[in-house]
């Protein structure tokens, strides 16, 4: 049994708490907002995000960053990517010596362009081998609900993504380990923009052989930047990459999936903003990140190009698709 403290109290930082506790752990989760910590810690609930899903015992909520933090030895953070900087150097100084950081956020900080794992390093002023990433098809309800599910626990250090390992490992959640820390990344950031494209030929009216086409599209285009930036080509077919991305695209659970709808249908981002309960998908932030950075290794991304486009270039989603299908032919 370790002591683990999640830092963020939405739908997925409470279920990898959730995971945690079930996994035979004391966890404390933090909240943003008073409500929910009080509804974790004395409904064993979180309403706003996980409905009347039971929460464990060993699981409570607080407001207090100290109060969470103290005496953890494994630290999730699971706020979003963009504001992951500032809620970290509020909490750093709180972190114990040699505790474990996780990361759940996918993305890429836009002002900086790092990985969340390099974001991690740099604030915390830890070294990278302290920094893991928890990722895979791990849609939250249905972690939350003890469905069968499988994750990838990455990290640079063997030794300590086997001490997570370890810890998260729940009778429905089996985690593997892998030290490829920046495919998993770099997959699990891209997979949103995929998603939104997806989304958005749903919400066109395409079927089933479209959502094929840009799940493997999509997948290819994700490899190449990966490699290009020193992952390992079997991340990307593994649960971090192929898993991860069949999940987002096809399933109605997911938030970038649904975003990616609502644009399909002709609507503006503050339109599907407000469909999406005011939530934007990771992956509209995400698009400009990721085609910043393919832009300056020199990797071609069409479909991320297409997204980018639509959710800040004002451009047309018919044309945009038109656009995809018109490209140049080649060999696959």
């Amino acid at each position: 049994m370790v002591q683990v403290a999640v830092m963020g109290a939405g739908s997925w930082g409470t279920t990898v708490a959730k995971v945690f506790a079930d996994a035979g752990n004391e966890v404390r989760l933090w909240a943003r907002r008073a409500e929910v910590a009080e509804d974790v810690r004395d409904n064993h609930r979180n309403s706003a995000y996980l409905g009347d899903i039971e929460l464990p015992a060993a699981m409570t909520g607080t407001t207090d960053p100290a109060e969470a933090l103290n005496g953890a030895e494994i630290v999730v953070l699971g706020v979003p990517s963009q504001s992951l900087r500032e809620n970290l150097q509020n909490w750093k100084d709180l972190i114990g010596p040699d505790a474990s950081l996780v990361s759940l956020a996918k993305g890429i900080e836009h002002s900086s362009g790092l990985r969340m794992s390099q974001l991690i390093s740099e604030v915390a002023e830890v070294p990278s081998e302290r920094v893991a990433v928890l990722t895979g098809p791990n849609l939250a309800r249905e972690v939350a609900q003890g469905q069968p599910a499988a994750t990838v626990v990455a990290c640079t250090d063997m030794d300590r993504a086997k001490l997570i390992q370890a810890a998260v490992a729940a009778p429905y959640f089996r985690p593997y380990t892998n030290t490829d820390v920046i495919g998993c990344e770099i997959a699990g950031t891209c997979k949103n923009v995929i998603a939104l494209a997806a989304g958005i030929a749903a919400g066109m009216g395409f079927g089933d052989n479209t959502a094929a086409t840009v799940i493997t599209r999509g997948l290819a285009e994700t490899t190449r930047l990966a490699l290009e930036v020193g992952a390992d080509a079997r991340t990307l077919s593994g649960l971090a990459g192929m898993g991860d991305l069949v999940a987002t695209c096809t399933s109605t659970l997911s938030r970038n999936r649904r975003f990616g709808e609502h644009l399909g249908k002709g609507e503006t981002l503050e339109q599907a903003a407000a469909s999406t309960k005011g939530q934007v998908a990771e992956g509209v932030v995400s698009s400009q990140s990721v085609q910043e950075l393919a832009e300056k290794v020199g990797v071609e991304m069409p479909i991320t190009d297409a997204v980018v486009g639509v959710c800040h270039e004002g451009a047309d989603v018919q044309q945009v698709m038109m656009g995809l299908l018109g490209r140049s032919k080649k060999a696959e």
